[in-house]
């Protein structure tokens, strides 16, 4: 078998709100936006018999980023105490040319962040910031 990553999904609270800022901030091309009819059969691949949900596929260069919407059932916002050593999802790695230069861009977007560039080895700079449900993203010089 033959095995390679092929997309992140993300539940996010609003599903305009949240293509707005990965198109219009980190630069992803919307590919579609779907939603689903109830007859398909999204809850039974999901584990949630019944499930509704917007969904929207965005695509960079290296991948896609795929963004879901649940309208039933609604899902809990990441709790505030939430850290990264927390088990499961911790964030989405994103790369650049020039973690500074995005850096100072996504300040002027008004991005809240956990980190200033850092560079944590030679020539390898990364910082991480929020995206707008509170999840967490990292940018990386490459």
């Amino acid at each position: 078998m033959n095995r390679g990553l092929e997309h992140i999904g993300l539940s996010v609270s609003n599903l305009e709100r949240s293509v707005e800022f990965y198109r219009d901030v980190l630069g992803f091309e919307v590919e579609r936006i779907l939603e689903p009819a109830p007859e398909l059969p999204l809850g039974d691949v999901v584990g949630m018999p019944g499930c509704r949900a917007r969904i929207a596929h965005l695509q960079s260069a290296k991948g896609m980023l795929e963004l879901f919407e649940y309208q039933e059932p609604r899902g809990k916002k990441i709790p505030k105490d939430h850290k990264q050593a927390d088990n499961g999802f911790i964030h989405i790695g994103f790369t650049s040319s020039d973690a500074r230069a995005e850096y100072r861009y996504l300040q002027k977007k008004g991005v809240r962040f956990l980190s200033k560039p850092v560079e944590f080895r030679p020539d390898v700079w990364i910082f991480y910031f929020f995206g707008p449900d509170g999840e967490v993203c990292e940018m990386r010089q490459t």
